[in-house]
C-alpha cells in the first residue's frame, strides 16, 4: 500500500499535507503510511481507496511481477 498511496497522491498532484487535510489526519501520518512506518485504520483505508477511485484490492495489495 505504501507505494500505491504515494503514486496515487502524486498522480493527483497532491502534497502529503493536502491529502492529510482531506482525511483530517496529520501530514506526519501520511508520511508514515507512505514509508511503511504506520498503517491506517480500516476506515481510513476504505475512504482513501474510494477517494482515489480504486478497489481495496488494488489499493492494499502489492502486485507481484
Amino acid at each position: 500500500m505504501t507505494t500505491k498511496l504515494k503514486n496515487l497522491r502524486r498522480e493527483r498532484r497532491m502534497t502529503q499535507e493536502s491529502l492529510a487535510k482531506v482525511f483530517h489526519i496529520s501530514q506526519t501520518s501520511v508520511s508514515k503510511y507512505e514509508n511503511g512506518e504506520a498503517v491506517p485504520d480500516l476506515e481510513t483505508v476504505v475512504r482513501m481507496a474510494d477517494f482515489f477511485g480504486v478497489s481495496l484490492d488494488e489499493f492494499i495489495i502489492r502486485k507481484i511481477e
